[in-house]
């Protein structure tokens, strides 16, 4: 082998022996560096050192988190103040995540992409932790705060009047959506303000489903002896008509009529008013003084017919509501069983 070749090889060896030297220490005094493309929580950590990404971290991701959640909605306010939610992040687990990342691939590949300025494209997620039970009792809060039940559309029946109450729409906050908002906005410091997602619950009777479910109402104003009588919620007629007498009060309250009847059959009170009467059936015919027609409306009371006109526009019953013959027939072919029937 010629002097030269041999001079040859050995000043190769020793280009390598320098290489690989320069390889390894390059690598060596980088492995506390990030490399480029890398980070954490959307903050750019390429390049740094440990100490120094810790500081942009702290700086730019953790220090933003440290301010209040807002949640608005319809005027209402709700703050969740970084005191209690307890925000904290694992600052260095982050930061030896990102350092880990940058020691992937192969000494070569590393000193060459070092040397490039070539890139590792990953996204440290934020190790951020808060108090999650101080977040549950957050969402509740507003939850019973904005929430509420639907109401159904009534009506209101009072001194000879009916009036109807309309429905009113209820709403429910979406608790699962908010949760994941809020702890959303726990990690993100662009997100400080929040808006619930609400639905609305709609009532089982509407007001517009009003007049269907009442088709026919009796109110019963014992005070000026009138029974008027409602279609739909409107006024269709009103009879004068008799009630009980001081003892003997016509019950007041909301009732419905349970039975209805033909010509009816008197049972008797067993009561030391009805004399010898007391306890004994009287069929339709002369003695009976429930005329033509029965509405039976609660504990023995009800609406019929009598011959003793004279004594409509009084209190002079035994506690049912007394009609004319003809009013009374009017009415039994108006109605059904289950009419409500407010009396006042």
């Amino acid at each position: 082998m010629g002097r030269k070749l041999q001079i040859s090889i050995v000043s190769l060896v020793l280009v390598a022996i320098a290489g690989a030297a320069f390889v390894y220490w390059w690598d060596s005094t980088h492995k506390d560096t990030i490399a480029e493309g890398v980070t954490i929580g959307g903050v750019d950590v390429g390049g740094l050192e440990a100490p120094a990404a810790r500081s942009q971290v702290r700086t730019n991701l953790i220090s933003p988190l440290e301010k209040s959640v807002k949640v608005k909605y319809g005027g209402e306010d709700f703050e969740l103040t970084e005191k209690e939610a307890d925000v904290h992040a694992d600052i260095g687990g982050m930061v030896d995540e990102a350092l880990a990342v940058s020691q992937e691939g192969g000494l070569p590949e590393r000193t060459w992409r070092s040397l490039s300025g070539g890139e590792v494209p990953h996204a440290v997620r934020p190790k951020i932790a808060y108090d999650e039970d101080e977040v549950d009792h957050f969402i509740n809060h507003i939850s019973s705060k904005l929430s509420r039940d639907p109401v159904d559309a009534s009506v209101e029946p009072s001194l000879g009047a009916l009036e109807p109450v309309a429905s009113v729409t209820g709403l429910k906050v979406d608790e699962d959506a908010l949760r994941h908002d809020v702890e959303k906005a726990l990690q993100d410091p662009a997100r400080r303000t929040l808006k619930p997602e609400t639905e609305k619950v709609k009532p089982e009777i509407t007001t517009a489903e009003l007049a269907d479910r009442y088709p026919t109402y009796i109110v019963v104003d014992r005070g000026s002896f009138q029974l008027s009588l409602y279609r739909n919620l409107e006024l269709e007629k009103t009879y004068t008509v008799a009630i009980g007498a001081v003892g003997y009060d016509t019950p007041a309250g909301l009732y419905a009529i349970q039975d209805k009847q033909v010509d009816p059959t008197w049972n008797v009170p067993d009561s030391e008013w009805a004399g010898s009467l007391a306890g004994q059936l009287i069929p339709p015919g002369p003695e009976n003084p429930l005329k033509a027609r029965w509405m039976g409306i609660y504990n023995g009371a009800g609406i019929h017919g009598t011959d003793d006109v004279g004594s409509l526009g009084s209190a002079a019953s035994h506690g049912c509501v007394r009609m004319a013959v003809d009013d009374v027939i009017e009415l039994y072919d108006s109605v059904d069983i289950g009419t409500p029937i407010y009396i006042s």
